[in-house]
């Protein structure tokens, strides 16, 4: 080491810029030796040393190192043990094709790293659309195809799936892209994206039925992941083909469902959206809204308002208000806004007890309307309550003529 050193001091004093770079080259190299010597499992060393290497630009070293690095293969079969481990075999791959120019040894690079994957336990679906798709820059797609449905069958991530459907459609093979979209539907029905993405491949080959059927077969499904989004895409789909009553027919299906504030106002606003028979197809020139879309939408918020209420569901109903009332300073007179604004609530703080015998302060919401229907049948309930106990009923009432 001190030898080493001086001769280091030397070179930088009497020797030439490559002499110079050899021997920091050199000095580098020992370090990240001594580096994997004691740990073999540090793969960052192994990622320093490489590139090392690969700057240097002497491929039987670059090789001889990732040969190496590659060997040290995680102790366990844990999926977090491996993520770094697995970038040693895509940075080798990658290198091989581009620099090496050794299209028979990256597509080996590949095969063995795919190989030694505990598939029974995990995968990594990067590996296998990197491999794919250094079968298609080779011209070989039937290569491509072979390996992405080993991955389908092997480990049926939505991951491997959208490459491959990506891929055919670039290749504009839409029928292969049908058969991946009932696989992928088939071994993930609760993915609401592959639903819709199945859906918008149908409507781009014009086949409305299939796309109409495609998310009828979806909302039917017990469980999705999400589900607002699929319905929203089923929605806007007949809404943009012109078919009004079917999306309404949606909303109503929808509402039966859930009785979220957003599916209400949604609604709202389609009926107002929705074109007279004599407006459509009269261009891009924006239109005025007619009387009978204004009561529609009108009937929509007061069904909404009245569910919010007997459900007592204040802050979406403050919600719901809100866009009513906006609606109504757009679409509606003066009366209108009058009789929304009478329904506004006035803000309170109250204060709660807590488990821990601690309070809360909060935010609560109090209708006028409430109060006074409220008030109108505490008056009838007293009153029924007064005549009760004066003993006075039908009977007696009619005894005493």
């Amino acid at each position: 080491m001190v030898l080493h050193k001086a001769y280091t001091t030397f070179e930088k004093q009497f020797g030439d810029q490559d002499g110079v770079e050899d021997v920091v080259l050199s000095k580098r190299r020992r370090l990240y030796e001594e580096q994997v010597r004691e740990n073999p499992k540090n793969y960052d060393a192994w990622f320093d040393y490489a590139r090392l290497e690969e700057s240097a630009g002497d491929a039987d070293r670059v090789r001889d190192v990732y040969e190496r690095a590659v060997a040290q293969v995680p102790p366990t079969q844990e999926k977090r043990h491996w993520r770094r481990y697995i970038y040693l075999w895509i940075f080798y791959a990658i290198w091989e094709e581009l620099e090496g120019k050794d299209v028979e040894r990256t597509r080996q690079i590949y095969s063995t790293c795919l190989d030694l994957i505990p598939r029974k336990k995990f995968t990594f679906a990067k590996m296998w659309l990197l491999a794919a798709q250094f079968e298609v820059r080779q011209g070989q797609l039937a290569a491509a195809r072979n390996l992405l449905w080993r991955a389908v069958h092997k480990c049926p991530k939505d991951k491997i799936f959208n490459g491959f459907i990506d891929l055919e459609r670039r290749l504009f093979e839409f029928v292969r892209c049908r058969t991946l979209y009932e696989k992928h539907v088939e071994h993930n029905p609760a993915n609401c994206q592959t639903w819709i993405k199945f859906a918008e491949l149908e409507r781009g080959l014009d086949d409305l039925e299939r796309t109409r059927a495609i998310f009828e077969l979806a909302i039917s499904q017990a469980q999705l992941d999400m589900p607002e989004l699929l319905w929203k895409a089923y929605i806007d789909f007949e809404e943009e083909e012109g078919e009004y009553e079917r999306t309404r027919e949606l909303y109503e299906r929808l509402l039966a469902k859930t009785d979220h504030v957003k599916v209400w106002i949604s609604y709202a606003h389609f009926e107002i959206n929705i074109p007279e028979e004599d407006e459509e197809g009269e261009g891009d020139e924006e239109q005025a809204v007619s009387d009978e879309a204004k009561a529609r939408a009108r009937g929509v918020f007061e069904r909404a308002h009245k569910s919010m209420r007997d459900k007592e569901l204040k802050e979406e109903r403050v919600s719901l208000l809100n866009a009513w009332l906006s609606f109504e300073r757009t679409h509606g007179s003066g009366d209108d806004m009058e009789r929304v604004q009478r329904l506004m609530p006035r803000r309170t703080r109250r204060r709660r007890l807590l488990d821990d015998g601690s309070h809360d302060e909060y935010v609560d919401y109090v209708f006028p309307a409430d109060e006074q229907q409220a008030k109108s049948l505490s008056n009838v309930l007293a009153l029924a309550q007064k005549w009760k106990q004066t003993g006075g009923d039908l009977s007696g009432a009619a005894g005493g003529e």
